[in-house]
C-alpha cells in the first residue's frame, strides 16, 4: 500500500540536461516503471531530435501509441509544435503585433517560433499542464530539449513583464480606436497570465530530475544550472550521474574510473543535499524493455517518499 507521500508525487517528471547525457534513457525508463506499477503513464519527448522511438525500439514517430499495457509515447519535433502554438495562440497573439507592424501572417508565426526565446518551451508546458488536466495520464514523463533551449522557457514571463512595462506609453499613442487599444492590452494580460500559471505549473506540478554526466565540463555548468532554476523557485529532485565506470576491468576502464572518482566526489560534497543516483556504464547500448528495466531498477530503488 502506498504512501501519502507518494500519493503527492507530483504527475509530470521532467528531464533535463545537456544533449548525450542520457535525458531519454532516464526519461523512458522512469515510464516504464510507472507504467509497470500500474499507473498509465504518457512518455513525452519535445527534443527537436526526439530519440524515445530508438529507446523503445519502435519504427517512425509515435503520437500517443500505446507500446505496453498503460504506456503511451509521443514524440513532438518542431515543426509539430510549432503548428500547435500556431492553433492556440498565433492569431491572438498575431493581433497585437499587427497592430504596428505590417507583417503577413505567416512570416510573423516562422519569426515568432524561430526568435523569441522559450515560446516554443512554453508552450510546451502549457500542453503538457492541459493533458494533466484533463486526467487521462497520472504520470507525464517528459524528456526535453537540449539543456539551453530548456531554460530559455523560464525567461519568456520576464521578457513579458518587462513588455508590458512598456506596453501602455507604445500603445497610448497607435493610430486606432480606443476599443483596439484596450484589445491589445486584453490579449498582452492573457498571454501574461499563461507565462505565469507555466511557471507556477513548474514549481507545483514538475518534478525535475538533472542527468549529467562525472566530466570536468558537465560538472562545472552544474552550479549555473542549478543557480538559474533557483532563481525562478524550481527545485531538482534529484541529481543522474550516468555512465559511471562501476567495474574497471581493463587499463582503459581503470583510467576512466580515475579521471571520474575527483568529479564525483565534487558531485556528492556539493549537491549531496538531494537524492544522487548513479547508473553506471553499459557494456551494451541502453535500448529495449528489459534494459530499460535494469536502469528503472537503479533509478527507482530508493523508494519515492525518500527521494523527496
Amino acid at each position: 500500500m502506498r504512501s501519502d507521500r507518494e500519493h503527492a508525487t507530483p504527475p509530470v517528471h521532467v528531464f533535463i540536461g545537456k544533449g548525450g547525457v542520457g535525458k531519454t534513457t532516464c526519461a523512458a525508463a522512469t515510464a516504464l516503471h510507472y507504467a509497470e506499477r500500474g499507473e498509465t503513464t504518457l512518455a513525452l519527448s519535445t527534443d527537436p531530435t526526439p530519440s524515445l522511438s530508438h529507446i523503445f525500439e519502435l519504427a517512425g514517430r509515435q503520437h500517443e501509441r500505446e507500446i505496453l499495457p498503460g504506456l503511451f509515447v509521443t514524440e513532438l519535433g518542431l515543426a509539430q509544435v510549432r503548428a500547435m502554438w500556431d492553433e492556440r495562440f498565433g492569431r491572438e497573439v498575431y493581433a497585437v503585433f499587427a497592430t504596428f507592424v505590417d507583417v503577413d501572417y505567416a512570416t510573423f508565426v516562422d519569426f515568432m517560433t524561430s526568435v523569441l526565446p522559450g515560446l516554443n518551451e512554453e508552450f510546451m508546458v502549457d500542453h503538457v499542464r492541459r493533458l494533466v488536466g484533463e486526467g487521462r495520464y497520472p504520470h507525464v514523463v517528459w524528456d526535453t530539449a537540449p539543456l539551453g533551449q530548456t531554460l530559455a522557457l523560464l525567461a519568456t514571463p520576464a521578457l513579458l513583464a518587462r513588455h508590458l512595462r512598456l506596453a501602455p506609453r507604445v500603445y497610448s499613442h497607435l493610430r486606432t480606436s480606443g476599443e483596439r487599444r484596450e484589445s491589445v492590452m486584453q490579449v498582452l494580460r492573457r498571454w501574461d497570465a499563461l507565462a505565469n500559471e507555466c511557471l507556477a505549473f513548474l514549481r507545483t506540478g514538475v518534478r525535475f530530475s538533472l542527468v549529467t554526466i562525472a566530466e570536468a565540463l558537465a560538472v562545472r555548468q552544474l552550479a549555473d544550472v542549478f543557480a538559474e532554476l533557483d532563481r525562478y523557485g524550481l527545485a531538482v529532485g534529484q541529481l543522474i550521474v550516468n555512465n559511471v565506470v562501476t567495474d574497471p576491468d581493463s587499463g582503459f576502464l581503470r583510467q576512466k574510473a580515475d579521471q571520474q572518482r575527483p568529479h564525483l566526489e565534487l558531485l556528492r560534497k556539493c549537491y549531496g543535499d538531494r537524492p544522487i543516483v548513479e547508473i553506471p556504464l553499459f557494456a551494451r547500448e541502453v535500448r529495449g524493455i528489459e534494459r530499460l528495466r535494469d536502469v528503472a531498477h537503479l533509478l527507482h530503488a530508493t523508494p519515492l517518499a525518500a527521494m523527496r
